[in-house]
């Protein structure tokens, strides 16, 4: 440790309040920080909460959260389009102030409800834009009605800016880090003929699973984990791109040898994981883990006979297990040229079977829970039809469970 001179050492006196933020640390913890150095300028304000905006859904996302009185709403979605109060915030071009919450005391909404039954009084809502985009919402809450002044306030936007900065970058690098990953497994789809409906419904699947675990104290996974789990679940089977045409393509079984070989596209996919973070700097991304646990893990099995590492049970990363479960499931219900889809309730119940060893007991309930739900992405992301399906398919044709889940 380098010794400052005693007679320099008056200038390094202050102390950074938000120095925090220099380390590596969770979009979490960092959001507790800036709330602690916050309520040393403003004591009234009792919580803080990020909501995360996905434009291809119109859905809003509870993502990040810090308040020491517990925050009363978690693993909460809805659509923009549906809570107008929210909508005029963007078509004013401002942020919100609403000195006391009951004027809202009637609304229907379960956010609205929530936060009044948290106690909240006071609200102010600050969009988050990058470069023009609109990315989602922070949210800031008192317990008391009419809680700041305008001095008050003009600190609170300043904070609620860095927040939103800090919030932005990081759901920037975590898209952009999807994005690049997307790319390369999109390539694998021109050889892979897996659908784009796969990959939609089989995300949802995992966030419906996250969730469920959540809110049953049956996982420690955040909103922020869970957002992250959905999405990199599309993006498990990365590997594949770099396998060759003869096995990756091959029209009937594979043998031994080639099965091993299709194995590796797990330790290959967190290899392409770590090559792509790394060219693009995101190799201390809060969260990659997540999406290198995913894309190697997600053959493992709980009695220990999966593969790459043969690890067994809780070894296994929960992101993994959950992944696994939401995979399976839509292979057992998607239509191929090889197999005919089954039921859901049939496919229900060979994943109870296969919980009996194969898979998390917990994620497998977590979905059955589920079962509207699950319904619902299955009708809304169906596979469409297309001219090259198959229909010549031979109750021989159709594999075995175990084989649904791809090598």
């Amino acid at each position: 440790m380098i010794r400052i001179p005693d007679e320099k050492a008056a200038f390094f006196r202050h102390s950074d309040a938000l120095e925090a933020l220099h380390r590596s640390q969770s979009l979490n913890e960092k959001l507790a920080a800036l709330h602690g150095a916050l309520r040393t300028h403003v004591a009234t304000v009792d919580r803080i909460a990020v909501a995360a905006y996905d434009s291809t859904t119109d859905l809003l996302r509870t993502f990040l959260a810090s308040s020491p009185h517990g925050n009363p709403l978690v693993r909460y979605e809805s659509r923009l389009a549906e809570s107008p109060s929210l909508v005029s915030i963007l078509q004013a071009g401002a942020p919100r102030l609403v000195h006391d919450l009951e004027i809202f005391r009637s609304g229907t909404h379960p956010h609205t409800q929530a936060i009044a039954e948290g106690g909240y009084r006071w609200s102010y809502t600050v969009p988050m834009y990058r470069d023009g985009t609109f990315w989602g919402f922070v949210f800031l809450n008192s317990l008391s009605p009419y809680a700041l002044n305008d001095a008050e306030l003009r600190t609170l936007d300043v904070f609620a800016h860095l927040v939103a900065s800090i919030v932005t970058d990081q759901m920037q690098a975590m898209r952009t880090l999807a994005a690049a990953v997307k790319t390369a497994h999109d390539l694998v789809h021109y050889r892979d003929p897996e659908t784009g409906g796969h990959i939609d419904r089989m995300a949802r699947y995992a966030r419906l699973i996250a969730q469920h675990l959540a809110a049953h104290g049956l996982a420690a996974l955040d909103d922020e984990a869970i957002e992250r789990i959905y999405n990199y679940a599309p993006l498990h089977d990365i590997g594949k791109l770099a396998l060759p045409d003869r096995i990756l393509l091959k029209p009937g079984n594979l043998s031994d040898a080639e099965r091993e070989e299709m194995k590796r596209h797990t330790v290959l996919g967190l290899e392409m994981i770590d090559t792509i973070a790394r060219n693009f700097g995101l190799e201390h991304l809060d969260g990659l883990d997540i999406l290198r646990h995913i894309a190697e893990s997600h053959h493992e099995t709980m009695d220990g006979c999966g593969y790459p590492h043969g690890l067994h049970g809780d070894e296994i990363p929960i992101e993994a297990r959950i992944v696994a479960v939401a995979d399976i499931f839509d292979a057992l219900t998607s239509s191929r040229a090889y197999k005919v889809s089954w039921t859901q309730a049939k496919a229900f119940t060979r994943l109870r079977e296969l919980a009996r060893a194969k898979l998390d007991k917990d994620c497998v309930e977590a979905l059955l829970a589920n079962a509207d739900k699950v319904h619902v992405i299955r009708e809304r992301y169906a596979d469409r039809p297309s001219a090259d399906d198959r229909h010549d398919i031979r109750p021989t044709d159709v594999v075995s469970a175990t084989d649904m889940h791809p090598v």
